[in-house]
């Protein structure tokens, strides 16, 4: 039977291995929202203001997103940092650190300290590799010469392989894949290396965002021919792809301001409901197989596989999702309107959710 044959969906609560939850008032707003989208575990970017590069900083910063949603598991990062030392890696670890983020410097949204040179950091990795953290990697290459951002994942897939190559035995999570390519060459590299994939990269191809500043992110959306890659991919059971939403609250006037857009899709709410969706689509069109989308498949890719990756137990607790008339909110927002964020999709209709158990 096809998984979309009826009107129910029973699943594992969902695990988001890429999710940005700010700080302030944004991070009030949008963090009680993480069950919604039946997500009950969480792994936090570290791109806030300031950057979290510290085990201090990122355990009080665990603090205050238990403090607004009590019944999610919060795995936490530092930011890949010239301040960093194998020291702090070594007192990462002690305190309970899972990763470490790298971003190419100024390719999104507070990167501007990001990386220049990766083989400053190979004592870091290095430690890394002792400690069994968790290396995840913005996968693109800054704009110069002939890189934009359309070319830039791909751009960075030799650094990918290179680093694969120097720690064999460090574990690397390549966020937020978006071509094919991406997805070959972390299928073609050993198993230390997975990759995750958004809900809204599922949907989007280049002319979605070109024309749309709501559905502008980093990095963009590619090719139709992409875009079916990763929708395979998720399809295929493969326990090196898995679920991370990368959902990336901004504010309205950041979305649809004078200015330069912010670059990030929210869709935390809606996250386990989006894949669904999507992956209903792909059958529609043809994308996709009846066959090809097993109840199996989809617990691997929402929860199983990187919970594995993670090293974490099985979640005990379960969802339900019922095909209906549930449209997805056009803006999700504080009760003075002082923040207000516009979702993926917004105004379209969705899968509902509940927790069952």
């Amino acid at each position: 039977m096809s998984l979309f044959e009826g009107d129910t969906i029973k699943l594992p609560a969902s695990s988001d291995f890429h999710v940005h939850l700010r700080d302030g008032s944004m991070m009030d707003l949008v963090t009680p929202s993480i069950r919604s989208g039946g997500v009950n575990t969480c792994y936090v970017m570290p791109n806030t203001i300031p950057y979290i590069t510290t085990p201090k900083q990122a355990i009080d910063y665990r603090s205050k997103l238990q403090a607004l949603a009590p019944d999610v598991n919060f795995l936490m990062t530092l930011y890949l940092h010239e301040s960093m030392t194998v020291n702090t890696i070594i007192e990462a670890k002690k305190a309970g650190i899972t990763g470490v983020k790298s971003y190419p410097a100024g390719v999104t949204t507070n990167s501007s300290s990001g990386v220049v040179d990766y083989a400053s950091f190979f004592p870091i990795f290095a430690q890394m590799e002792k400690e069994n953290m968790v290396l995840n990697l913005h996968g693109e290459c800054p704009s110069h010469g002939d890189i934009t951002i359309l070319n830039a994942e791909s751009k960075f897939l030799p650094i990918l392989t290179s680093l694969a190559s120097r720690f064999p035995r460090l574990r690397i999570c390549l966020e937020h894949l978006t071509t094919a390519a991406a997805v070959e060459a972390v299928e073609k590299l050993g198993d230390h290396v997975v990759g995750t994939i958004t809900c809204h990269h599922l949907y989007l191809v280049v002319d979605d965002w070109a024309g749309n500043s709501i559905n502008y992110c980093k990095p963009v959306a590619k090719t139709v021919a992409d875009r079916n890659a990763l929708l395979r991919a998720v399809a295929s059971g493969n326990p090196k792809f898995f679920f991370g939403s990368d959902s990336a609250p901004h504010p309205v006037a950041s979305k649809r301001g004078g200015g330069k857009v912010a670059a990030g899709v929210f869709s935390q709410p809606y996250t386990t409901q989006l894949v669904v969706g999507a992956l209903e689509k792909a059958v529609e069109m043809g994308i996709l197989k009846d066959e090809d989308v097993s109840l199996e498949k989809l617990e691997g890719f929402m929860s199983r596989h990187g919970r594995n990756f993670y090293q974490l137990p099985p979640t005990t607790e379960t969802i339900e999702l019922t095909k209906g008339d549930e449209m997805i909110l056009d803006m999700v927002g504080s009760e003075d309107k002082t923040v207000q964020v516009i979702p993926f999709r917004a105004g379209e209709s969705t899968w509902s959710l509940k927790w069952t158990g």
